[in-house]
């Protein structure tokens, strides 16, 4: 994840944020190690209002254990001066953030103190929209109890910084950056000569890690993220002109496993110079052969047309951003690709728009996530289409247990040859319907060139569309002609007899929305009839 967010926005900053408790030291070297840019240990004391009471009570650690556990560990790992360290969680004084300083962090949070310098009364209601003094709530006559203004936060941050010079005064430090991780300024003689303190040991709290050498203890360094040669490098100095003027592109070159995130960067790109609404469809198409790394087309953007012959990896078109992904194998294959794998797991993670196109079968969560994506696919794993929210996905082929787990929005479409999809699939947001027969089969080739929803007689993409038989349809020959599908080619030539084996999974509150937006669109149309008709 680190990585693909590097890809997508190279001067962007990374931060993980970690929960303190036992071990979070071993988890931020990790990250450390992974060319995170910054880590964030965040104390039990810190939460939101909406938080559960046993999470605000039980979950974690204070920063203080888990900010010392990572300062050391870095430290003795030498990882300490390529990332910034970050503590918060409960932190509201001058006092505090010295004390932060000290045990390592470069940096300090604050969240609730100043919420609560702007009005906020800790009614714990944030998730009710009921806030009575107007933070969090879309109510507008509650929001008009607000009373806070920027000055009130300001003033607060002043007062924490004036306490943070005194007592730097008073210790004879001039700059921030000579506090962090100086433990030697911690002392507990005080505290541990009270009667309820008795017995405690703060030794390994405030010791430093056992080094040698010219080791850093503070973040003095940038990470070094490896993204000078990578494949999108190449792209987007082949796809300039389509960047800068618009002019349509075609690249072809090789793609091993080592080439991670590939089409990530060259998006990127493109959302810098044209924003979400992208370039025209298949401005820029990449065709690559080989094996991709992981997370292949991740976040592809309107535009971009990446066409890998080969296979795909885990992670393929992760948060497909208006992108196209096919993938499809090798002609000369010695194996039936419908019944082979071609792209890994959690394919499409949180796609929101775009389409994808896959010759062969997909590992497990095919489409999880999913929130307005189109796909086709010849078969997926368990767990495929698990908390979708939206889009389309059409299976032909066998799926694994557990479809459509969690789904509350989109629609399936799925070959059900043996019928025994039902046990398969989990029904408990989900009903299954038939596809109604058309009257008259679709004749693509000689009507519209293929592309029916150009035409506007299917969209692919609405929920709402009445016309199932036309949408698999059309899916079915974009399929076909984008990866030479034998599959797709045999349920198209023989159409009447395999639409009725297809089997619709529908979110049942999704179709419930739909149907009552449908009703309301109806009855707000035929006023507006009722009324011209009167005028």
């Amino acid at each position: 994840m680190i990585y693909d967010l590097k890809n997508v926005n190279p001067a962007g900053l990374v931060s993980v944020k970690l929960v303190s408790e036992v071990g979070v030291g071993t988890v931020a070297a990790g990250v450390s190690k992974a060319h995170a840019d910054h880590v964030t240990i965040s104390g039990y004391e810190g939460g939101t209002g909406a938080s559960p009471l046993t999470s605000i009570k039980h979950a974690g650690s204070p920063w203080e254990i888990g900010l010392a556990e990572t300062q050391q560990t870095l430290v003795a790992n030498d990882l300490r001066g390529r990332i910034a360290v970050q503590a918060d969680g409960g932190i509201r004084s001058g006092r505090d953030v010295v004390i932060a300083a000290l045990l390592g962090a470069d940096e300090i949070g604050f969240a609730t103190a100043p919420l609560i310098a702007a009005g906020c009364i800790m009614m714990r209601k944030c998730h009710l929209n009921t806030c009575p003094v107007g933070v969090a709530t879309q109510d507008p006559e509650l929001r008009k109890r607000f009373k806070g203004a920027p000055e009130h936060v300001i003033n607060f941050f002043f007062f924490v910084a004036e306490e943070l010079r005194h007592l730097m005064a008073d210790m004879g430090i001039k700059k921030y950056e000579e506090l962090v991780g100086a433990t030697e300024w911690l002392d507990t003689k005080k505290a541990i000569t009270h009667w309820k303190a008795k017995g405690l040991d703060f030794g390994n709290l405030f010791a430093k890690a056992d080094v040698t050498g010219p080791i850093a203890t503070k973040h003095v360094a940038k990470q070094d993220h490896r993204l000078d040669n990578i494949l999108d490098r190449e792209l987007i100095a082949k796809a300039m002109p389509a960047l800068e003027k618009g002019v349509k592109v075609v690249i072809e070159t090789k793609i091993r496993n080592r080439d991670r995130t590939v089409g990530a960067m060259l998006s990127g790109e493109v959302a810098k110079r044209h924003g979400h609404e992208g370039l025209p469809v298949d401005t820029i198409t990449v065709k690559l052969s080989g094996t991709s790394g992981q997370s292949f087309g991740a976040w592809a953007a309107k535009g971009v047309t990446l066409d890998l012959t080969g296979e795909g990896n885990d992670y393929v078109g992760k948060g497909l951003s208006g992108g196209k992904i096919i993938i499809k194998p090798n002609e000369n294959v010695g194996f039936a690709p419908e019944r082979s794998i071609i792209v890994g797991n959690t394919v499409l993670y949180g796609a929101i728009t775009g389409e994808a196109y896959f010759r062969g079968v997909a590992g497990e969560r095919f489409a999880v996530r999913n929130s307005g994506a189109v796909a086709v696919v010849e078969g997926t794993g368990d767990h495929g289409c698990e908390y979708m929210t939206g889009g389309c996905v059409l299976v032909i082929g066998q799926t694994g247990r557990n479809f459509a787990a969690g789904m509350s929005g989109g629609v399936a479409y799925v070959l059900d040859e043996d019928g025994t999809f039902e046990k398969r699939c989990n029904l408990s947001m989900v009903d299954l319907q038939p596809i109604p027969e058309e009257e008259e089969l679709i004749e693509r080739k000689q009507h519209h060139g293929g592309d029916l929803e150009s035409h506007g007689l299917v969209d692919i993409t609405s929920g709402m569309d009445k016309n199932d038989a036309k949408r698999i349809h059309e899916l079915l020959g974009r399929h076909r002609d984008y990866t030479g599908s034998t599959r797709a080619k045999v349920i198209l030539d023989d159409w009447a007899n395999y639409l009725p084996k297809f089997v619709k999974v529908m979110p049942v509150e999704y179709a419930r929305a739909l149907a009552d937006l449908e009703k309301a669109q109806t009855t707000s149309n035929g006023m507006n009839v009722g009324v011209m008709r009167s005028a």
